[in-house]
C-alpha cells in the first residue's frame, strides 16, 4: 500500500464543507480528483492533508481560510455608483460579473449590496475567509 508524498499523483474523493456543514463540493458522484502534491492544482489545505495518507484511507480534516481561498481582503472591495453598469444589467445581491479593468484583466466580483445609486463589489474568492472541513479518501497513488 502506497503513502502519498509531495511529487506523488493521487487520486481522492472529497466532500467540502464550511463549518456550518454547508456542501461546497464533492466528487462523490463523479469521477476521483487527480492532481499532484506540491504543483499548486488544489488549495494548499487539502495537498498537505493527503500527505501521509495510505491507499484506501479516509480522514475528516480543518482547512484554515489561509490555506483554502486567503482571507478576506477589504481592499478587494469597492463601492459603485449604479450608472456605471451597462443599461442591460440590473445589479443584485448574489450576483456573479465580470469586470473588465482599464488594463484589460478581466476579474469576477460578487454583488453584495445595492443601496440606492451604489453598488458594492467584492473581488475576493467567494469562500475567501472561510475555514473549511473536508471529508477526503485517498483512493490511490498513481
Amino acid at each position: 500500500m502506497s503513502t502519498a508524498k509531495k511529487g506523488n499523483i493521487v487520486k481522492v474523493h472529497y466532500t467540502g464543507m464550511l463549518e456550518s456543514g454547508e456542501i461546497i463540493d464533492t466528487s462523490q458522484d463523479e469521477d476521483p480528483l487527480q492532481f499532484t502534491i506540491g504543483k499548486g492544482e488544489v488549495i494548499s489545505g487539502l495537498e498537505e492533508a493527503v500527505i501521509g495518507m495510505q491507499e484506501g484511507e479516509s480522514k475528516k480534516t480543518k482547512i484554515s481560510s489561509e490555506k483554502a481561498y486567503g482571507s478576506h481582503r477589504k481592499e478587494m472591495v469597492a463601492t459603485v455608483e449604479k450608472e456605471k453598469f451597462p443599461q442591460h444589467i440590473q445589479p443584485e445581491v448574489g450576483q456573479r460579473l465580470k469586470v473588465v479593468q482599464s488594463n484589460g484583466t478581466a476579474t469576477r466580483v460578487t454583488v453584495t449590496e445595492v443601496s440606492g445609486s451604489k453598488v458594492t463589489l467584492d473581488a475576493n474568492h467567494p469562500l475567501a475567509g472561510k475555514n473549511l472541513i473536508f471529508n477526503i479518501t485517498l483512493l490511490e497513488v498513481v
